[in-house]
């Protein structure tokens, strides 16, 4: 492995600047697969057919172009199994936040007269912005239910938020992209019955992660994204129950069975279906417990190693993958540049936009402070992590964690005012 040394410039949260010298090492280890995953060789296999020869409109009539819609019925049948849905029930599109968009928009397209939208505290932009659009534009308010300090969802206030007749739909993410908390969706939904509501989750960073079936769950929609999962960016999918009427959002053909105007992204449905397969086979054979085992070890080696490290989230109730870790003394965005630095790829807790620190909404509605906002981590690991990554990486995190500390307390360093 190469290494240069370097000399870093780091803005703390504070507004000081320091410098302090770095080594920076040739090769990554990647621990932001909640933001996207790598595709998976036997994906981009499966894909590169239908990028080369296999490339005509599966909506055409000749030999070639019934070959191709034969695959891309084959991928829908992939997702559908991999959800427990019926292929019918799946509708591919560009990814989770078009599926979000388009479940959201056919609820109130069916139920126009009902002006009153129910979500959680910590739900995606994908919802909450588009939420706020109805909001502005039509007329609509929104109850958003709170959680505790682990994550979890105020069942009580769930039932107090929905108003009957007045409420028209219920959207709850099945698993928190930044602390991997699960909401319970199953039971959940179980307490909504009866009360004419429609039900969506977000399940973008579920699926393929924890065992999932829609009929069990009993949700009318779902939405997923390929690239959560080991299939390609720009590709995912909505389930819609056969229970209900799906209002399109993309309108200009017949596509998707009239649900979902425009050309179909073949190559990219058909590695969205090898993935939905391969994670299916994953989760049967439970490797996702298994990532939990190195999840937990790689856990208490930073804890025991370094001191002041909590878990941001429900030690239990959370994705196999995620470690959302706030330390104790350190400033967040400093350590993601040292971490940069010795080829760790991570995500931070706060965003640091035009000279000020923004809190993460998710953490501020689970009651934290800025500082241990500003002193977290997102880890978040996937079935092609290896136990070495993760040493490499504890070491990482371990010297950047104490150098920072070091500094607080006595610089050792040149600091220069901002």
């Amino acid at each position: 492995m190469e290494i240069q040394t370097i000399r870093l410039p780091i803005v703390m949260a504070s507004g000081t600047c320091v410098f302090l010298r770095s080594r920076r090492s040739r090769g990554m280890v990647y621990l932001d697969n909640n933001a996207t995953t790598r595709i998976h060789p036997d994906v981009l296999d499966a894909m590169m057919p239908y990028l080369t020869d296999a490339y005509a409109n599966p909506s055409s009539g000749y030999g070639l172009s019934r070959q191709v819609k034969k695959a891309v019925d084959h991928a829908r049948e992939q997702v559908a199994g991999l959800l427990g849905a019926h292929p019918e029930e799946i509708i591919f599109t560009s990814g989770g936040t078009e599926a979000d968009n388009t479940a959201i928009a056919s609820c109130t397209a069916c139920l126009p007269d009902r002006k009153h939208l129910v979500g959680s505290t910590v739900e995606h932009p994908a919802v909450r912005q588009f939420y706020e659009m109805l909001e502005r534009e039509n007329g609509y308010r929104t109850t958003y239910v709170p959680v505790d300090a682990d994550g979890m969802l105020d069942e009580d206030a769930l039932d107090a938020a929905v108003v009957p007749g007045e409420t028209a739909l219920v959207s709850l993410m099945w698993a928190n992209n930044e602390t991997g908390v699960l909401f319970p969706i199953p039971e959940l939904v179980a307490r909504l019955e009866g009360k004419g509501v429609f039900v969506h989750t977000d399940a973008v960073q579920a699926v393929g992660k924890t065992p999932i079936n829609v009929r069990e769950a009993g949700v009318h929609f779902l939405a997923l994204s390929g690239h959560k999962f080991h299939g390609p960016k720009g590709v995912g999918a909505l389930y819609a129950s056969s229970k209900v009427r799906l209002k399109p959002r993309v309108i200009g053909g017949a596509q998707e069975q009239k649900r979902r105007g425009g050309t179909e992204n073949v190559a990219s449905i058909i590695g969205l279906g090898k993935a939905a397969e391969l994670m299916q086979s994953k989760l049967v054979n439970h490797d996702h417990l298994k990532l939990g085992d190195m999840r937990d070890a790689f856990e208490k080696s930073l804890r025991e190693r370094l001191g002041g490290v909590m878990i941001n989230g429900h030690p239990k109730h959370r994705l196999t993958n995620t470690a959302n870790l706030a330390f104790q003394g350190i400033d967040a965005a400093a350590l993601l540049i040292l971490l940069d630095e010795a080829g760790i790829c991570a995500s931070a807790g706060s965003a640091c936009h035009t000279g000020a620190v923004h809190m993460s909404p998710v953490l501020e509605a689970m009651g934290f402070d800025r500082e241990r906002a500003n002193g977290t981590l997102r880890l978040s690991l996937s079935g092609l992590t290896t136990h070495e990554e993760l040493e490499r990486a504890v070491e990482g995190i371990v010297q950047g964690v104490e150098k920072l500390r070091a500094l607080r307390s006595g610089p050792q360093v040149t600091v220069h005012s901002s």
